[in-house]
């Protein structure tokens, strides 16, 4: 292995903080492989060099005379760079033979002046298809989380693992890693060890926790034991046509779940609550949807409940992240490797789309600002249709869309619409003095809540009662539709 490593020549594009550090760190664990050259646009760096590394360029220029052997590779490393420079780059550097080409990500952390070799991964979709990133000092957002203990539940899933990763610049003393996946914790638990190692982030211990949100006795003794000051709530299920077909296990996990950790943080005294929501919360069609309002509202009503005890507990709104489990992108990717066709529901068809590491910052300095009782909104941007997604993914692979790789409109799904919208007719985003987070001015709604609870608890659990209303889906949707008649719409496109 050390041989491997020692015959490939690393390009570093970019020769800015971040690149000087990756190219000092390959060079004091030798293992990696050597620099050879950095590769830059910047005319009042071409011809230096760092540390006897020569800097060429401009890059489209200097790619196409560089001679790649096969094990070489390229690793960018501007972390500042928007979507439509770094496909250049790609596109670049593709051109030019490189087969490996590893993207650090992350402006926060290099913000801080802290870039490690550790953090470089193979570039990928999500990378090119996203927008600009948002400039965020993660030291200075979580400077509310120093010295704290902070619980994220559904760890392991997409938001809540990174949430995770970028919590090990907060110095807080104690990061609880909860949820009931044994696999998925452990992975997020062994890499966010591995990056401490590394000397990614501050010192903090990580604690993970198997659990299960719908047991409320345990809640209770779980969070009071683990005395925990800040929780993110990430954990949910998500997937939409697979929760129509499920309404029962969501209502159980998503509601009930959700009811149970207020329930027992509110006994417990902690301090900051952020749930995850969704844009499919807003006037919702489908029992996902419907199911995340109502833990909405939930929020809202524990909230009421924390008034004067110096707490703040809110939930933070935002639509699709790119690359998540069970989101487009991992299904194109999948689709195009077996040679299509890709799948698109409809040719109008329009979602809001942010990076899960920008989402998981702004979530985080959401936490910090927010007011106990005040809704947040990120800001999206627009929106943008899934078929063009589907149509540079395709490009990105190095197919022809339509010619190499079909794609076939299959019409939506049950529970989908066109377009999500990301307020309700009763909400008004208004700007906050953070780039990037709307607060959501709301009135007053009719919903009974704990009409609702009552309602629909013994589909849930079995009781003498009500034993014929136990696991019984068709009920439950049912007695849904009463309290939220959006559901079962389908919305056209604004």
């Amino acid at each position: 292995m050390t041989r491997e490593f020692s015959e490939t020549n690393i390009y570093i594009i970019g020769a800015g903080l971040a690149g000087t550090m990756l190219s000092r760190e390959i060079r004091e664990k030798e293992i990696f492989g050597s620099v050879i050259a950095f590769l830059d646009d910047d005319p009042a760096k071409i011809g230096r060099s760092i540390d006897g590394v020569p800097i060429l360029g401009p890059i489209r220029q200097i790619a196409r005379l560089v001679r790649i052997g096969p094990n070489d590779e390229a690793l960018i490393a501007i972390p500042s760079a928007s979507p439509e420079t770094l496909r250049e780059i790609y596109a670049v550097l593709k051109a030019a033979g490189f087969s490996r080409i590893r993207l650090l990500p992350g402006i926060a952390q290099i913000l801080e002046g802290k870039a490690h070799l550790i953090q470089a991964r193979d570039i990928n979709p999500q990378d090119l298809l996203g927008r600009a990133p948002v400039s965020i000092n993660l030291k200075k957002s979580l400077a509310y989380l120093r010295a704290r203990r902070v619980l994220i539940t559904g760890a392991g899933g997409s938001i809540g693992s990174e949430l995770a990763r970028q919590l090990l610049s907060g110095g807080a003393e104690r990061i609880y890693l909860f949820g009931h996946g044994e696999n998925s914790i452990y992975q997020i638990d062994r890499e966010l060890r591995l990056l401490q190692e590394a000397g990614v982030g501050e010192k903090a211990t990580i604690v993970p926790v198997i659990g299960e949100l719908k047991d409320r006795d345990y809640m209770r003794y779980i969070v009071k034991q683990l005395k925990c000051d800040v929780v993110f709530h990430a954990a949910a299920y998500k997937h939409v046509p697979l929760m129509e077909a499920n309404p029962v296990a969501v209502v159980e996990n998503n509601v009930l779940g959700t009811a149970n950790l207020l329930d027992a943080c509110l006994e417990a005294g902690v301090r900051r609550f952020v749930l995850i929501s969704t844009d499919k919360a807003v006037e919702p069609v489908s029992v996902y949807g419907a199911s995340k309002m109502l833990c909405e509202r939930l929020v809202l009503r524990a909230a009421r409940s924390a008034e004067g005890k110096d707490a703040a507990y809110t939930f933070v709104r935002f639509g699709n992240v790119l690359g998540s489990r069970g989101s487009i992108l991992p299904l194109f990717v999948d689709q195009v490797k077996k040679g299509g066709p890709v799948t698109v529901t409809d040719p109008n068809m329009v979602r809001y789309f942010m990076t899960i590491p920008e989402a998981c910052s702004l979530v985080l300095k959401t936490g910090g600002v927010g007011v106990n009782g005040e809704t947040y909104l990120l800001d999206m941007g627009e929106p943008v249709k899934i078929l063009d997604v589907a149509e540079q993914l395709i490009k990105f692979m190095g197919y022809e869309p339509g010619t190499d790789i079909p794609i076939a409109i299959i019409g939506a799904r049950p529970g989908e619409r066109l377009d999500e919208p990301l307020w309700a007719t009763d909400e008004t985003p208004v700007p906050t003095e953070h780039e990037k987070i709307l607060r959501l001015e709301r009135k007053d709604r009719s919903l009974d809540l704990g009409a609702v609870m009552a309602t629909i608890k013994p589909y849930c659990y079995l009781t003498p009662e009500n034993p014929s209303l136990y696991r019984n889906k068709e009920g439950l949707v049912k007695a849904l539709k009463a309290s939220i008649p959006s559901i079962g719409g389908m919305r056209d496109e604004r």
